[in-house]
């Protein structure tokens, strides 16, 4: 990131010439299609993408709105002003803020050379993370408050991280891949987000945070790392035998916090590896199932055809032509 890329953000947009010249307002049609202001991941990412960045649009006051995605808001010139969760704060730069998709802010028209660098993050992304990060922090916890939304609880983590160069740099990093991307830069972006959230964890003394509920997430963070390391043979009487849980409590615990049951939890995960060993390997599909840890083939068909419309064959087929 140099001098160059400044003047290429400093241009002034489409969207932007229209405020300017007419507009003095936000067309939310660009960014909802539902009657409350609720912005859309799907009108920026496409179904394959999990994760992009947007140069936040000047010179008009967004009204208070929600997301269905987790957002980053990053100031990489200038300032941004917002109330968030009825609190205002203004952003300097290099300062940044985490916000999960139940929390309500609304943002101050930002002049010409106010440079603020949205990630939109959908909630899966984050699926993978768990494996990375430890059970007890502050960034685990807002995590599981935006992966799984049965508490409906607003929630945001502020940084004042600009002097912290290690911050900095991952951001500018992950920046440059999603705007400049090449062959690997999906599997960079994963590696990097993980890395920055561990950095955000690192420097946690130097962030303010907002929820509506505290919720003690242990036990969550725990299984769900159980789940992602041990699939093949994971069974929630073992996992409570290690968290000193009964079964039946710990069962509890999980469909509470996240909406689904050990056992769907594990299926959604088993799939997810089947999806990738047949994209990305010619393994025999007997082999696959044996190696996510079922025993019954047409069990395993009915529940990957349940849940990607396809049977595993039609899939791979389909893998191949395109």
């Amino acid at each position: 990131m140099d001098q160059d890329f400044l003047m290429e953000l400093l241009k002034i947009t489409d969207e932007e010439k229209a405020i300017l010249e007419q507009q003095k307002r936000v067309s939310k049609e660009l960014y909802t299609s539902k009657t409350n202001f609720i912005i859309e991941s799907e009108k920026f990412l496409s179904k394959d993408k999990m994760i992009m960045v947007r140069k936040h649009t000047r010179f008009v006051d967004f009204p208070l709105h929600k997301h269905d995605y987790i957002e980053v808001n990053y100031v990489y010139n200038g300032e941004l002003q917002q109330t968030v969760g009825g609190r205002p704060i203004t952003l300097k730069k290099g300062e940044l803020l985490l916000l999960n998709q139940h929390m309500e802010h609304e943002i101050k028209a930002c002049g010409m050379d106010d440079i603020i660098i949205n990630f939109i993050i959908r909630p899966a992304f984050f699926d993978f993370i768990f494996s990375f990060l430890s059970s007890e922090n502050i960034v685990s916890d807002f995590l599981i408050n935006s992966l799984y939304n049965s508490t409906q609880n607003g929630q945001f983590l502020y940084f004042k991280v600009a002097e912290v160069r290690s911050i900095q740099e991952l951001i500018g990093k992950i920046i440059y891949e999603i705007m400049f991307p090449s062959t690997f830069s999906e599997s960079t972006i994963k590696l990097y987000m993980g890395l920055f959230l561990i950095e955000l964890i690192k420097n946690s003394d130097k962030m303010e945070r907002k929820e509506e509920a505290s919720i003690n997430h242990y036990q969550v963070v725990e299984s769900l790392k159980y789940i992602e390391e041990h699939f093949k043979e994971a069974s929630l009487y073992e996992l409570a035998d290690r968290l000193n849980q009964s079964h039946y409590g710990l069962s509890k615990t999980i469909k509470k916090a996240t909406s689904h049951t050990f056992k769907e939890l594990l299926q959604e995960r088993r799939l997810l590896k089947a999806k990738e060993l047949l994209e990305g390997t010619n393994l025999p599909i007997a082999a696959i199932v044996e190696q996510i840890g079922y025993d019954n083939i047409s069990y395993f068909y009915r529940i990957f055809k349940g849940k990607y419309g396809q049977t595993p064959k039609e899939f791979r087929e389909q893998t191949v032509r395109g």
